[in-house]
Formats: C-alpha cells, structure tokens, sequence
C-alpha cells in the first residue's frame, strides 16, 4: 500500500548517516538522539500552529502510538469505571487502552463523509461518569475540533486527540487560529509506525500537550513513573522511543511537509480521475454495478491523506476487492468491523446511541495504494481495473 522501500531510497544518505552516529556512540536507549528529536518534532507543531497567547507544544516520545494514548488516560488520573467517549469506526487502539487500565468505552458514532466523530454525535452520549473523549483524527484530516472543544470546554471533560494517521494536517478556526493536529486537545497522541506520514523504522509514538504540568507527568509515566534514578512517584510503565528510531525520524521530519503534500496530489489525481469514471452513464455499468465516493475533505482542515479511502455503495465492496487482487493491486480494508462487534470489546463497550454510520462503512470502505512515491502511471493502473468493472 506504501511503497517504503522508494521513500528509503529518497533519503538513504541521510538515515544512513544518522543511525551509524548512533551505532557509533553505542547509545540506543534516550540521550541526545531522542531529545533533539522531540525538541525538533515541537518546533514543527510550533510552526504549524498560529494561535495567538497558545502555550507552545511539549513532545514526549514514547514507544508506540498505543502506549501514547495509555499513557495519556493515566496522566489525566481517570478512576476505574470512568466513561470514556471513543468512535466505533477506528482503530482497536483506541478503545483497548480504555479498557486495559479498567475505564468504560463509550461508542458514539461518525460523520460518513469525513469518517470522523462529531461534537453533534458525541453530545448525547456525555453523561456524570464521562472523564474523557478521545476524538481520532482518521486517514488524514482532523475531525471537525471547534465544536468539539467547545463541548468540552463548556463540561470540563478533557479530549485526547489520537493523530497517529495525521500528523502534519492543519486545522482552521473559525477566528483564523490555526493549530496543528494533535496540539488542539488537553494530550495529542501520534505513531510512528512504517508507514505512517512520519514513520520510524519500528515502532515509535509520542504524546503532544501544551500542558507544562502533563508533559512532566507523562516522561514520569513513560519512565516508570520517576523523575530521577530509582524514586518513583507514580505507577508507570517502560515506554521509551529508542535512539535508533528517533535517528531516522530525525532525517525524515525536515521531509513531512514534501511527503504531505505529495500525498495530497496523488489524491487529487485519483479524484480526478474518479471523476472523469462516474461521467460514465449507470445504464453502461456491469452487472456488479460498483458505484463510489470519493473522500471528501473537511473544509476547515488540511488532509495529507494517509489513505485514500473510497466508500464502495451497493454491496459491491468485497466483489470488487476480489477483482482487484486478482490483477495484483492491493487494497485494505480499514476497518472491517466496528468496534462494538468485536468479541473482545463488545461486553465492555456501552452504546447509548444507534452507530449507524460506523456499522455501514465498514461494508463500504476500501483504501487504495498512495503514498508520496505512488506515479502517476501506477495510479491510473488501478483506475483503469476499477474501469473495467464499471
């Protein structure tokens, strides 16, 4: 789906470079390695943000996207049993962390065009026990964060934004402030991952806040809870992003802003190309009848698309899917189940409101391949399959 071996190629000389000093200095767990790169991870948030009297952003690396959100629910000191609102249609991660430090997942559902959660849908599902809303920035544009801001703002409730799939989208005010993704919540949370639009060689994560006090908190948490050698002062956990791949996440990071917006017009060709393929006449179409849409972008964000996701009408999904891997095209399908028919989550989680947005996607979605190294050519390869069938 992402061609990591080309982007290695791209810039081959400078991570070569960087994790032989670190071999060289022999070492891998934290030092100076790791510090640069979150000192310079919150310089670019820092430049991507233009809100006026906005603290600046601390960055604390971690060894995962998944221990970023853990550690980020302990930070905030949530008790047993607190409530804590999440989308049905996203990750496992999001909802496992709530239930692995025994908190309750509470499903609300998503806005089918933007795949993200809204403040309109996550309103009814606000009750006395709710602690926190974890709102996932999906596929590469943020959710619709005023509103959602102000809901919280107006119940106290803090939100955790989980941008593991969109780091380096930009999101608009209606006054003109712009703040980066993952920088507008009480604690961001990011991957690292391979194949993310800033990804390591293994894994790595980090939390994102604002918040002096929580920074501090979370270093304590993501080091066994102490602030120096051997005193702890909290029950923490080892979560540490190693020298290694903060090595190649440094040579990458000055690229995010090229690899982002190649990935943005690698997106506009594929919609282009959709659609010069719905002009095409319904009386035309084959019998498998694949009818699409494109997805769309919030108006108030910036996307860097790290998926192309089209939602497949009719029924039609898998056949088409089947199809397109019998010519040798990859496609994903993110996510095939929500999260409240999943075994593992569907005694835990509560769903006090209908999800069917999230139930219908995942019937519907399928990503095709993109990246910032996809050609022009591969591209209307896949269309041109998608062609064939319609």
């Amino acid at each position: 789906m992402v061609d990591l071996h080309a982007q290695y190629l791209r810039y081959q000389a400078e991570i070569d470079c960087a994790m032989q000093q670190v071999l060289n200095s022999a070492a891998f767990i934290g030092g100076t390695v790791v510090q640069d790169f979150a000192e310079q991870l919150a310089t670019y948030l820092n430049q991507h943000s233009h809100a006026e009297g906005a603290d600046a952003v601390n960055v604390v690396p971690c060894g995962n996207g998944t221990d970023a959100l853990q550690l980020s629910l302990m930070a905030l000191g949530l008790q047993r049993g607190d409530e804590v609102i999440v989308p049905a249609f996203t990750y496992a991660a999001s909802a496992e962390v709530i239930a692995l430090l025994g908190l309750t997942p509470v499903l609300v559902d998503v806005d089918p065009m933007t795949f993200c959660t809204t403040a309109d849908l996550i309103a009814p599902a606000l009750t006395p026990r709710t602690r926190a809303i974890i709102v996932v920035h999906l596929f590469g544009q943020c959710a619709d964060m005023e509103p959602i801001l102000e809901l919280s703002a107006a119940q106290g409730i803090p939100v955790v934004e989980d941008n593991a799939q969109s780091l380096g989208a930009v999101y608009t005010f209606s006054d003109g402030r712009t703040q980066a993704a993952g920088t507008m919540g009480t604690i961001g949370c990011t991957s690292f991952f391979p194949t993310k639009p800033l990804g390591c060689y293994g894994d790595g994560g980090a939390c994102l806040t604002r918040s002096a006090e929580l920074s501090d908190r979370l270093r304590m948490l993501a080091n066994h809870g102490q602030r120096q050698k051997y005193r702890h002062d909290l029950i923490g956990c080892n979560s540490r992003l190693d020298a290694l791949q903060a090595a190649v996440l440094n040579a990458k990071l000055p690229h995010l802003d090229a690899d982002n917006v190649a990935r943005h017009a690698a997106a506009d060709r594929y919609t282009q190309l959709f659609l010069q393929l719905s002009s095409k006449a319904l009386s035309q179409f084959t019998p498998l009848e694949v009818q699409y849409l494109c997805p769309m972008q919030h108006p108030a964000t910036t996307h860097v698309y790290h998926q192309y996701t089209l939602r497949i009408l009719g029924g039609k999904r898998d056949a088409l899917r089947q199809r397109l891997a019998e010519q040798g095209i990859p496609t994903m399908v993110y996510y095939p189940l929500p999260l409240h028919h999943q075994p593992a989550f569907s005694p835990l989680c509560l769903t006090p409101t209908p999800l069917v947005a999230a139930e219908r996607l995942c019937t519907e979605v399928l990503s095709l391949p993109i990246g910032p190294d996809i050609t022009a050519e591969e591209q209307e390869q896949v269309v041109d399959e998608i062609k064939k069938l319609v």
